[in-house]
Order: structure tokens, then sequence, then C-alpha cells
């Protein structure tokens, strides 16, 4: 009976949900900060690197089936309150539309590299499969859709306690991009961050993120709201 009890105890405790005191909301909301923001590699700073290679591959003028390779090491700049380091490596396919016009890129990408920000550091690596649309020198917008990944260790500057391994995945919708400034003016995504720190378990934060077309973004994780600034990804509760 003791056995079949510690069995039950055992087989219990494995389906119990994850403890998200182990990482706070705030710290989650850090992750996904340092995971879209301009000066921490973050998805921000990939569209623009994507638009960037969408102009120059629509001006000479590509056929179909086009495919394109693209390497960048990317460092912050020294005396920066967020330092990074990464390297990426980009691979772009050329669409067209029915017309055999080259209208849009499909694209994957691959990096890895590390950030230290106000609240939290991190070693990662990551990928992304997304297309952008907008070739066409008719359209005023590039607009992307897809999917960014990022895992890999973090430590807490907030509490030493919470550090770990963390998964960030983020699904964007229609990330609308003004061909001439290359501002971001609108879009949405679906956003989850899950991970386990040691001898403490596992956490799991889900949310959603609207670009509010000001150079920040609203996120709101797990019903708690935060602005953040794409430029430095610095937030704030809302």
């Amino acid at each position: 009976m003791l056995l079949l009890g510690a069995v039950a105890c055992r087989k219990n405790s494995s389906t119990l949900p994850p403890v998200n005191s182990n990482v706070s909301n705030a710290e989650a909301a850090s992750m996904v900060a340092g995971s879209v923001s301009i000066n921490s590699n973050g998805v921000a700073s990939l569209a623009g690197d994507a638009t960037i290679d969408a102009t120059g591959i629509g001006s000479l003028h590509d056929v179909c089936g086009t495919i394109k390779s693209d390497s960048i090491s990317r460092q912050s700049s020294a005396g920066s309150a967020v330092t990074f380091s990464y390297k990426l490596k980009y691979n772009y396919t050329v669409d067209c539309n029915s017309s055999s016009q080259p209208d849009s890129l499909s694209s994957t990408l691959t990096y890895s590299g590390s950030f230290s920000g106000p609240n939290l550091s991190s070693s990662n690596s990551g990928s992304s499969v997304f297309t952008v649309n907008g070739l066409l020198p008719t359209a005023t917008d590039f607009v992307i859709n897809g999917e960014f990944k990022r895992a890999g260790s973090f430590s807490s500057k907030v509490d030493t306690t919470h550090h770990g391994n963390s998964n960030i995945d983020i699904v964007i919708n229609s990330l609308t991009i003004l061909k001439h400034s290359r501002n971001i003016v609108s879009g949405n995504a679906a956003i989850s961050v899950t991970g386990d720190v040691p001898k403490k378990g596992s956490f799991s934060y889900t949310g959603t993120l609207v670009f509010n077309g000001n150079g920040t973004a609203t996120l709101t994780l797990n019903g708690t709201v935060y602005m953040i600034k794409l430029d430095t990804g610095d937030f704030a509760r809302v």
C-alpha cells in the first residue's frame, strides 16, 4: 500500500501545472522585450534586416525562384545599457504572383548569440520562418508573417535564484512596415514563454503583442499589460 501511495503521489505531481512563481510575470515580460526589441536583436531588428534585403532584391529584378543568402554579425555599441552579440544567417527565395511578377520573399533564419540588459542576461540561439510581402513597386508597405523562436539559458539580475532555461515562441501576424521609412506601423503576435528553473520546476506564460505604430508594442502576458519600447527594450507595467 505504501508503494502504491508513493507511485500515486509521483503520478499526481507530474501532472501539476507549471509553477510560475519560479519566474515572475515581469521577468517573463523582460524575456519577451529582449526577443522583440532592436537593441537585443529581436523581432524588430530582424524585420529591419528582411525589409532591407527585400528592397535590394526587388531593385535587382531577380527572377522567380532566385535564392539569396545573407550573413550578418551584429554587436552593441560601446557604452550601451544593453549589450549583445549575434551572428545571423538568412536564406531568401523570390516568390512570384500569378502574373510571374516577384511580389514576396520566403525566408528562413538561424542565429546565435547573447545579450545582457538591466533585468536579465541570456545566451541563446533560434530560428525564424517568415514571408515578406510587398516587393511590387506599387506596394507602399512590407507585410511580414511568420514565426520567431529563441531558446537558451537565462539569469535574472533582479533575483539571482531565478536562472535556468527558456523557450520563447512569437507567431507574427501582418507586421506592417512602411517602405519609405521602414517604421513598423501595425501588426500583432501570439506569445509563448516556457522554461524551467533548476530545483524549482517549470514555468509557462502566454499572451499577445500589439505593435502600436509609434515605436512601442503592448504586451499582455497572463493578463498583465506592459508597454515595450522597440528600440531599447525598456518596458513598464501599464
